[in-house]
């Protein structure tokens, strides 16, 4: 019954992460481009901007609800499913897991100032203001948990005998090592995650309606923003490689296949493993893992041979991790793409298969957020709390695991079901023509858009 507990348990919790983070990353991410939006529009005057940071504020509202909701099932699930876990590191992690709260509080009391104040001051530059606070509370929340996800990795800040935890300093678990990295990626692929999302839309609408100023503007602003964040993300993934080749290194080896110690290491992408663990039918690139992972191509990267291998992640991982790279590049190469054909004359940034391109990219940047997710999550097995506790034994041990599994799933689809069709309801009824129309009358009318 134990095996299935911790079976379900898992199951349990990555159904929750999983549907959770789709709106955490959305929670993150949106409100910035929402600030950026509304300060060009002061900036230039344009209305456009302006009615692109309303509209988007009130799609965001609506995830914020839903994320509440698996936000809260979250914090119920660890208690429940975990409790050997909570028992121990509960001391520790309670103040990031409280900060985390405060930060969302703290970000929903703005929200609801900025939502509810449009027009109301005589300077809209004062409006604008109030979005800081907003990005400031959605991205410490996103610091406050993953230092908890960092802590994981990396405890420290206590000291454990037997199951008595003593000499607790909260601050040192949040400061751990693991943290700086996981911090920058994962905020920065929110960032990345949430333009591209919103650059999907924008080119989905540009399809099946004829374009118009609004959307141009819309389009070039979230696709500027994908190429920025695209790029940062990029550098936290080398940060992140680095931290993990000096830190974790056994994570590192399992993500890129690299069995035997050696310097000047290759890099391997794609392939497979046969029945004796050897790589086939891969790309290597010569050094390349050195490289990554110390800055040097003769660097010695340590390998899976140095490792007991019951302490080892499963191997399956390196798929995952190719998939999260190749849709990172994937997002860069096509808001690069974009910009050139912007700044080409001669080329229509508008043509189709471009578009189609851009819209796929939303989809596929969430998918990278999962698939990294996954990959920092099952790349730490079989530890819940490395180097102390394991994952089967943190579990509870309760036979009706099973039962709530069934009943979140049924929560969840029922969630998205609502939000997607709240969302459509919003924007199809309220259409952008006559938004503007409505609100800014002085502005060409459709027929005279180019």
């Amino acid at each position: 019954m134990l095996a299935d507990s911790v079976t379900m348990s898992r199951a349990l919790t990555s159904l929750t992460l999983g549907f959770h983070i789709i709106f955490a990353t959305i929670g993150v991410g949106v409100p910035l481009m929402i600030s950026i939006a509304e300060f060009i529009g002061i900036k230039k005057g344009d209305p456009h901007y302006i009615l692109l940071a309303r509209r988007w504020t009130r799609g965001f509202v609506i995830t914020v609800a839903i994320g509440v909701v698996t936000g809260t099932a979250i914090g119920l699930q660890l208690s429940l499913l975990w409790p050997s876990f909570m028992q121990i590191a509960g001391n520790v992690i309670s103040l990031p897991l409280f900060m985390e709260t405060f930060a969302f509080f703290f970000e929903a009391i703005f929200l609801g100032a900025y939502l509810y104040t449009w027009d109301r001051f005589s300077k809209p530059i004062y409006h604008w203001l109030l979005s800081i606070p907003v990005i400031i509370g959605s991205t410490m929340s996103a610091v406050f948990i993953t230092t908890v996800n960092a802590f994981m990795n990396a405890p420290q800040g206590f000291e454990l005998n037997g199951r008595t935890i003593t000499s607790i300093d909260p601050i040192a678990a949040i400061l751990n090592p693991a943290a700086p990295a996981k911090i920058f990626h994962v905020v920065s692929s929110a960032y990345l995650a949430s333009a591209a999302i919103l650059a999907a839309i924008t080119a989905f609408n540009i399809i099946k309606k004829k374009s118009n100023p609004y959307y141009k503007k819309a389009l070039k602003l979230s696709m500027s923003a994908t190429l920025i964040f695209a790029l940062l993300t990029a550098i936290a993934g080398d940060v992140s490689a680095k931290y993990l080749a000096e830190h974790q290194p056994e994570k590192l080896a399992s993500y890129e296949w690299h069995f035997d110690t050696e310097t000047g290491a290759d890099l391997i992408l794609f392939g497979t493993l046969n029945d004796q663990n050897e790589v086939e039918n891969a790309i290597r690139l010569p050094k390349f893992l050195s490289f990554l992972s110390f800055g040097d191509f003769n660097s010695e990267v340590t390998g899976l041979e140095e490792f007991d291998e019951a302490l080892l992640p499963p191997l399956w991982i390196h798929y995952l991790f190719d998939g999260m790279v190749i849709l990172g590049m994937y997002a860069l190469g096509i808001s690069m793409l974009y910009l050139i054909f912007l700044r080409i004359r001669k080329w229509n940034e508008e043509n189709k298969l471009l578009l189609w391109l851009i819209v796929l990219n939303g989809p596929l940047a969430m998918i990278a957020i999962e698939f990294g997710w996954i990959l920092a999550e099952v790349g730490r097995q079989p530890w819940i709390l490395r180097g102390y506790m394991k994952v089967a034994e943190a579990a509870t041990t309760s036979p009706h695991v099973g039962w709530m599994f069934f009943l979140f799933l049924a929560l969840y689809i029922a969630l998205g079901v609502i939000g997607v069709s709240v969302l459509r309801k919003l924007f199809r009824n309220n259409p952008v023509e006559l938004e503007l129309e409505q609100r800014y009358p002085h502005i060409p009318k459709k027929d005279d858009f180019s």
